[in-house]
This record gives structure tokens, C-alpha cells and sequence, in this order.
């Protein structure tokens, strides 16, 4: 009967005289340090669909949350003076029309006299000059007519890239200038922007990588840009997410980034025993003996795939952990 403790202290001893795992030691690491920021979900690019002709706004196709293609119309603006200035176009072309016809009669006439030696070769070059200067006022009118036909082209609006329609700040009726915001476009892909406290400015690096809590799921991006100047006591940054929902820009979006590590000892969470309102943690004491130390936990956190509890005080880096001791 006196055996079976002896065969059972000989077990423990062989146990605890067997090399420790990585997990069943108290060991210091470096933890990554998280901070909770809010980022604003943008478009890439976002470019004003300006008016190229000023007048007044006849019709505007599309409103907020329209999608459009590159060089699609959107809108249509209207200069009524370019009708009256095409109208007195119109009536100096039929008025050269008139005076060429006569000129070329006159030079019809001339040749005919000239052939029976009745007029001389001067009066008719100067027939045929007259001819010319006609036909090059008849073709300068018909240039400025067709800038004037350009310019009434330029009144449809035409969207600069294709994207969704973030803003229309006009109605049909308006008055416009030329160069005008008609509507803004927003395309090229959406990102986050992020506005972080300068502190943090050294600790950030592109390339890291950033969790996105969404709609209750977590997402992992990437801090693609970092820009240089600092505004109002922030550093912006863009951040590219897969599947980053675009129902609504600019809404925020809670996420978190890398800002810096800290050295902790941790545990498994499984060595942490919780009894009257302590927390408990078993370690092999002098000769192997297991001993029960009064630990303050801290923070949970997951490294390499398993649970870690964060020991703020009670415990020594390199201290063996007894696991199954109750």
C-alpha cells in the first residue's frame, strides 16, 4: 500500500524534470498595440462635371446616387444668343451668296468681252479679284459659323469619369457661368481615410495592416498612403479594403491600426483559474513542487492561434506553468 504514493511522486518528478514547452512558460513578448480610430469611406477620385458654355441649365438627367459612364450626358445648358448670332450668320452667307453670283457674272461678261477686244485684261482681273475676295468672306463666315455651332455642342454637360453621382447642385432653370460645378462625380474605386493623431505619425508604415469592424464583421485592409503634411493636428492616410461596402459616402467606419508594441509576460488562457474573486495561476516552485501564485490579469489577446492572458504582476518571465492542478 506504501508503494503507490512513491510510484505516483517518481511520475511527478519525471514530468516536471521533462523540458518545458514555449506555452507552459511565463514568457515576455511583444504585443502589437491597437488604436480605435473612425475612417471615412471616399471616393478615389473625385472630379466636378463643370459647364463649358455659360446660359441657363435646360435640363439636368441625373440626381445623387446616379451611376454614369465616361462621357455621358448629364445635363444640357442653353445660350440664346448664340441662335441670333447664327441667324445674322446666316443673312451675311445668303448676302455673299448674292454679291459672288453677280461677281461671277461680271467675270463671265468681262471674258466675253475681252475675247472681242472690248474691254481690257486689267478690268478683268480686277473681275476675277473680286471673285476671290467673295469666296474667302463666304468661307470666314461659314468658320465662324461652325464655332458658333462648337459652342452650342458645348452646352451638354458630359460626365469626366464614370462613378456614381455624389452631389447636383443645380436645378433646370439655373443660370450658369462657364467653368461651373454642374455635379460632382466620385469614381475610381472607394478607400478609407483615415485623419490619425499626430503622436502616432512615426509609428505608422505603409503596407501595415489594418482591421475594419463593419456591420459586426472585421475586415483586414491595407495602409496604402501616408501623406506628408499634417493638418489641424492629424495625419491623413489611406487605407484599401476588399469588398468595402459603398452604399454611402463618407460614412465612418470604426477601425483599428498598428500604432506601436508593447512587452508583456503572458499566459495561456486555460492557466488562469478564477476562485473566491482571485485569479490563480500554478507553477512548479522549488524542487518541482506545484505552487499556487495570486496573479492580477490584463488584457486578452491571441498570438500565434492561441488564447494569452496578459499577467501585470504575481508572476516571473521563465516560470513553468503546472497545468490540471486544482
Amino acid at each position: 500500500m506504501l508503494r503507490r504514493p512513491a510510484i505516483a511522486l517518481s511520475l511527478v518528478t519525471l514530468v516536471l524534470a521533462l523540458p518545458a514547452a514555449a506555452e507552459d512558460l511565463v514568457r515576455r513578448v511583444d504585443v502589437t498595440t491597437w488604436k480605435s480610430v473612425f475612417g471615412r469611406i471616399e471616393a478615389r477620385d473625385q472630379i466636378p462635371a463643370r459647364s463649358r458654355l455659360g446660359g441657363t441649365v435646360q435640363d439636368i438627367s441625373v440626381v445623387e446616387g446616379s451611376h454614369v459612364e465616361a462621357g455621358q450626358q448629364i445635363g444640357q445648358i442653353r445660350d440664346e444668343k448664340i441662335d441670333f448670332q447664327m441667324s445674322a450668320l446666316d443673312a451675311q452667307l445668303r448676302a455673299l451668296q448674292s454679291q459672288l453670283e453677280n461677281a461671277q457674272a461680271e467675270l463671265t461678261r468681262g471674258e466675253s468681252l475681252l475675247e472681242r477686244g472690248v474691254t481690257t485684261a486689267q478690268r478683268l482681273d480686277a473681275l476675277r479679284t473680286q471673285v476671290q475676295v467673295i469666296e474667302g468672306q463666304i468661307d470666314a463666315t461659314r468658320s465662324e459659323r461652325e464655332v458658333l455651332v462648337q459652342r452650342e455642342a458645348e452646352g451638354a454637360v458630359l460626365a469626366p469619369i464614370a462613378g456614381t453621382v455624389l452631389q447636383v447642385p443645380l436645378t433646370a432653370g439655373s443660370v450658369v457661368m462657364q467653368g461651373e460645378v454642374v455635379a460632382e462625380i466620385g469614381g475610381g474605386g472607394f478607400f478609407l481615410r483615415l485623419a490619425i493623431p499626430e503622436r502616432h505619425a512615426r509609428a505608422l508604415t505603409e503596407g501595415a495592416e489594418i482591421r475594419i469592424t463593419d456591420t459586426g464583421q472585421e475586415r483586414v485592409g491595407t495602409l496604402a498612403k501616408i501623406y506628408p503634411q499634417i493638418e489641424n493636428g492629424r495625419v491623413i492616410a489611406d487605407v484599401e479594403v476588399e469588398g468595402l461596402p459603398t452604399d454611402f459616402v463618407d460614412a465612418r467606419v470604426p477601425v483599428r491600426l498598428p500604432v506601436g508594441t508593447t512587452s508583456m509576460l503572458v499566459v495561456p488562457a486555460s492557466a488562469v483559474q478564477t476562485r473566491m474573486g482571485l485569479d490563480f495561476v500554478t507553477i512548479a516552485g522549488p524542487g518541482g513542487a506545484p505552487v499556487q501564485r495570486v496573479v492580477v490579469p490584463g488584457e486578452r489577446h491571441e498570438i500565434d492561434g492561441v488564447a494569452m492572458i496578459e499577467v501585470l504582476s504575481g508572476l516571473e518571465e521563465g516560470a513553468t506553468l503546472v497545468a490540471g492542478h486544482e
